[in-house]
């Protein structure tokens, strides 16, 4: 899948040069407590399913649809979790990107997790205690997921 379209012809225009996104990040856990994880293709590290929503899209349709594309898992947002300016990020290629991240708790409905697109190495569900390792932002995001109560985190 890689970039979506509206972004490679801002690159063309921009080059490198740092852009504001939004994104969406979802801790999706299934009937056991697992979370789903997406080893990525740009990093070959392990994450959270991540995507950044199209011109005009709602964050918690654009997170299912990046969670179905991505791993071919059905899910349904249970919660915001959250939403966070995180950033600056610089890809191997050497874009940079701030993103405004919100972030849901969602859970498994149907299907069985396998690498879907071109984005991701590996799908899986990891059980909490054999988390592979993961970025500060990505396992600060899953704790807060288990402790949820109620209250959506943001910087106050």
């Amino acid at each position: 899948m890689g970039s979506p379209d509206f972004i490679i012809k801002l690159r063309e225009k921009i080059g490198h040069d740092p852009l504001w996104l939004p994104g969406v990040r979802g801790v999706v856990f299934d009937a056991e407590g697992r979370v789903l994880l997406g080893e990525r293709s740009d990093t070959g590290g392990w994450a959270l399913i991540t995507g950044i929503l199209d011109p005009g899209e709602e964050p918690g349709p654009g997170l299912l649809r990046e969670i179905f594309e991505e791993t071919a898992v059905v899910a349904e947002i249970e919660q915001l979790l959250g939403v966070a300016a995180v950033g600056p990020v610089t890809f191997p290629n050497g874009d940079v990107c701030d993103f405004l991240n919100i972030e849901f708790i969602a859970r498994y409905v149907s299907g069985t997790a396998r690498v879907n697109d071109d984005e991701s190495l590996a799908v899986g569900w990891f059980a909490i205690e054999d988390l592979p390792p993961l970025r500060e932002g990505h396992l600060a995001c899953i704790q807060r997921a288990l402790a949820f109560d109620g209250v959506p985190h943001f910087q106050r």
